[in-house]
């Protein structure tokens, strides 16, 4: 088994009850193998990216520490997508639950399946405000520090709903 290391989920979700989908998931982190879920930021609500013609997204970050590999964590991520329903038809497109492995510890990892830091974290304002609530020094490997990258985002339609209950 590996060292336990601090790992960064992006939950999001438009369709349904995308809050309702985003506790559901986050109580399914709870359980995890090998894992424990450490914090959840507060929910945020962003216009899609991607295609238009679709519902304004609800995003949150979680941070768990978890002793998975890599690519054994992605494996739970998507199997507690697969149980929400989650249907891959299009990219961007809408979906009842995303879980995306933004950060894995400090590691740059580059696989077929897997690429962390998450490609296009540095710009997505709906992941690093979230990602800041949670880790509010954090640096994003090989991209610098996330308060800074969040800084140079531009997202007006970014809005903070709530406080988390989850942490």
């Amino acid at each position: 088994m590996i060292e336990a290391v601090p790992a960064y989920v992006g939950v999001g979700s438009n369709l349904g009850d995308p809050k309702q989908q985003m506790t559901r998931a986050l109580q399914a982190l709870q359980h995890l193998p090998d894992s424990r879920l450490l914090a959840c930021s507060s929910l945020y609500r962003s216009a899609p990216m991607g295609p238009a013609d679709q519902p304004d997204y609800l995003n949150a970050v979680a941070m768990i520490q978890t002793a998975l590999a890599p690519l054994a964590l992605l494996d739970a991520l998507q199997a507690i997508e697969q149980r929400q329903g989650r249907v891959r038809e299009r990219r961007w497109g809408p979906r009842t639950i995303d879980l995306d492995l933004l950060l894995y510890g400090d590691r740059q990892i580059d696989l077929p399946r897997l690429q962390v830091p998450h490609p296009g974290i540095g710009q997505r304002a709906f992941v690093l405000a979230p990602l800041l609530e949670v880790a509010g020094d954090i640096c994003i490997p090989g991209q610098g520090s996330a308060r800074e990258l969040f800084a140079a985002c531009n997202d007006s339609s970014l809005r903070r709903l709530e406080p988390s209950t989850q942490s």
